[in-house]
């Protein structure tokens, strides 16, 4: 996941360099944001060698802007420890007068707050209202710990300790690590067939749902070989290796490269099944009389691997139909030496091409089918590395 640690003034932040160095041994992107008062405990120089990445103290430097949106939308997760009283009452009351606090009312992905304060200070009721808003927020306040606190006190206020903090993220996330020693290969996106050097044959794939499904697998640990087609959406996860591709030949070279070395191979792109049987080298000009361009079979790619699959490997393919959906994924299924076929429809509303959300049967090799309701490619993705993760442990039994 994408990680974003802010650390506000409190001695605690000594803890946040051990916290960036866990996350970051889990295999996640960690960038940081520090208030002027963290400064005065823990450099940001620490953070940005740990992390590998610049640490963002200010909202405006040197003249230019620092983007608050653009690191609120970057983030999977958003975690601030310490929060100090100080920043907690300016974070349930939207003061924005610091790159922190804007960041956080900029961000989308689930926000976790970890107090750091004085006994007297974690009991006063100005605190507990604003923890109370914060809350009602969406927002997750992780429990602060008993112990010797800065001033001399014995209580309540501590901040958690690092390895505490991620075993309450693991837990509330439900965050998995059982693909660690895995190596998937995931296809994703269009492919395009060109006719001429302007003109090419396409499909409205975005890509969004072999991307998610890349970035799932890899979350949960394992090493991600994505081949992706033409499109803007990128995997966001270190442990996806992208490989840019245009045509159905490379996706299929591309393919046949790597599966071998593959345990499992999930093929959700939409690669052409046509290409034009020669390109023209200049421009095609309109002319009087209709065009005709003569189109050849393209090389299938599940076909391929199913072909060289071995018995420890698993293969998952995609059929997106628009007519007699689970007869035709069934022949794919059975054709093409698939493990289990996902279907979606371009009959169902919110599915397909073009959406955030789609409603999909897995189809498997004994015929018998799972349905699942219309949801976020993000959990369908996780639906489909769920079911390959039983079928890895039914190979087993």
């Amino acid at each position: 996941m994408n990680v974003l640690i802010g650390i506000t003034g409190s001695i605690a932040a000594y803890k946040s360099a051990i916290l960036a160095r866990l996350f970051i041994k889990k295999g996640h992107q960690v960038k940081v944001i520090m208030t002027e008062s963290a400064q005065s405990f823990i450099s940001p120089l620490t953070l940005s060698t740990l992390s590998k990445n610049k640490v963002e103290t200010d909202l405006f430097h040197e003249g230019t802007w620092s983007n608050h949106v653009e690191l609120g939308l970057w983030a999977d997760l958003f975690i601030v420890a310490p929060a100090t009283a100080t920043s907690i009452s300016k974070m349930a009351h939207g003061l924005a007068d610091n790159m922190l606090v804007a960041t956080y009312l900029s961000a989308k992905c689930p926000v976790y707050i970890a107090p750091a304060m004085d006994l007297d200070m974690w009991k006063h009721p100005s605190t507990l209202h604003n923890l109370d808003l914060l809350r009602s927020y969406g927002n997750k306040i992780i429990p602060v710990e008993h112990g010797e606190l800065a001033s001399g006190l014995v209580g309540d206020g501590r901040m958690a300790e690092p390895e505490h903090i991620i075993d309450f993220l693991d837990d509330d996330l439900h965050i998995v690590s059982d693909l660690l020693s895995m190596k998937i290969l995931v296809t994703a996106g269009p492919t395009y067939e060109d006719l001429d050097p302007v003109r090419f044959l396409g499909n409205n794939s975005t890509g969004r749902m072999g991307v998610e499904i890349a970035d799932v697998a890899a979350e949960r640990g394992a090493q991600v070989i994505l081949v992706q087609g033409p499109g803007l959406i990128k995997a966001k996860s270190s442990n996806v290796k992208t490989i840019k591709v245009r045509t159905a030949a490379e996706m299929y070279e591309e393919c046949i490269k790597h599966f071998n070395d593959c345990d499992a191979a999930i093929l959700a792109a939409a690669v052409a099944d046509y290409t034009p049987k020669e390109k023209s080298e200049i421009k095609i000009k309109k002319k009087e009389d209709d065009l005709k361009i003569e189109l050849q079979r393209t090389r299938d790619i599940a076909a391929a691997l199913g072909e060289s699959k071995k018995p420890n490997q698993r293969l998952v393919g995609f059929a997106l139909e628009t007519n007699n959906a689970m007869e035709n994924a069934k022949r794919k299924l059975i054709k093409k030496n698939l493990d289990f076929i996902v279907l979606n429809s371009l009959e169902d509303e919110g599915a397909g091409f073009e959406h955030h959300t789609n409603k999909v049967s897995f189809v498997f090799s004994d015929k018998h089918t799972k349905k699942f309701d219309l949801k976020s490619k993000k959990k369908v993705a996780a639906d489909i590395i769920d079911q390959l993760k039983d079928l890895f442990k039914e190979g087993n039994r």
